[in-house]
C-alpha cells in the first residue's frame, strides 16, 4: 500500500510544478476550475497540490499531518513509485496541453 502512496505523492508534487511556475511568472494556465486561470489561482492550486503531496508522505509514515520528503523512509521501490507518479502526470499534462484548444471535459469556456 505504501507504494501507492508514493505514486500519488509523485503525482501531486509533479503536478504542482507547472502551476507554480506559470503563477510565479505571471502567466495564465489551466486549472480544474477554469480553462484560463489567473496566475494567483495557479499558485493556490500549486500549493494545494504540494500540501496533498506532503499529507500523503505523512500517510506513508502512518501519521496524520504533513511530513517533509526527508522524514519518509525511502528505498528503491518507493523512489521508483514516486518518479513513476511524477512521470505519469507529466506525460498526461504534456498530451493535454499540446493542443491549441486544450480543455478539461467540464470546461465550458
Amino acid at each position: 500500500m505504501s507504494l501507492l502512496w508514493f505514486l500519488l505523492a509523485g503525482f501531486c508534487v509533479f503536478n504542482a510544478l507547472p502551476h507554480l511556475v506559470k503563477g510565479i511568472t505571471g502567466q495564465t494556465h489551466m486549472t480544474p476550475f477554469k480553462r484560463v486561470s489567473s496566475p494567483v489561482l495557479n499558485i493556490v492550486w500549486g500549493f494545494v497540490n504540494l500540501l496533498f503531496g506532503l499529507f500523503i508522505f505523512s500517510l506513508v509514515n502512518g501519521e496524520m499531518g504533513l511530513n517533509w520528503p526527508w522524514e519518509v523512509d525511502w528505498d528503491l521501490s518507493s523512489t521508483v513509485a514516486f518518479l513513476v507518479g511524477g512521470f505519469a502526470v507529466s506525460v498526461m499534462a504534456a498530451k493535454l496541453f499540446e493542443g491549441p484548444n486544450a480543455r478539461l471535459p467540464w470546461h465550458r469556456d
